[in-house]
C-alpha cells in the first residue's frame, strides 16, 4: 500500500511541474530573468504581425515567436529559436 501512495504522490508532483511555471533553456543555455534573476517561467507564443500581411488580411500567415514570462516579476523574453522546458527527475 505504501508503494502505491508513493507512486501517486510522485505522479501528482510531476503533473503539477509540467503544467505550472518551469525552468527553460534556449539553444542549450538556461533562461534567467534579466530583471529579477528568477528562473521560473510560463511559456507561450506571440504572432509577429507585419503591416503588409495585416493590410491583406493574412495575419494568420505571419511567423510566431516563442515567449517566456517570468513567474516572479512578469518580464517577457522573446525567442526566435525553440525554447525547451527543463524537467527535473
Amino acid at each position: 500500500m505504501s508503494n502505491q501512495k508513493n507512486f501517486f504522490t510522485l505522479f501528482s508532483k510531476k503533473i503539477k511541474q509540467s503544467v505550472g511555471p518551469g525552468k527553460y533553456e534556449a539553444y542549450g543555455i538556461d533562461v534567467i530573468c534579466p530583471h529579477c534573476k528568477h528562473d521560473q517561467f510560463i511559456h507561450g507564443y506571440a504572432q509577429l504581425n507585419t503591416a503588409f500581411m495585416s493590410f491583406l488580411g493574412l495575419d494568420f500567415a505571419n511567423r510566431s515567436a516563442e515567449i517566456v514570462t517570468c513567474d516572479r516579476c512578469g518580464h517577457i523574453q522573446w525567442f526566435n529559436k525553440t525554447v525547451k522546458r527543463k524537467y527535473e527527475y
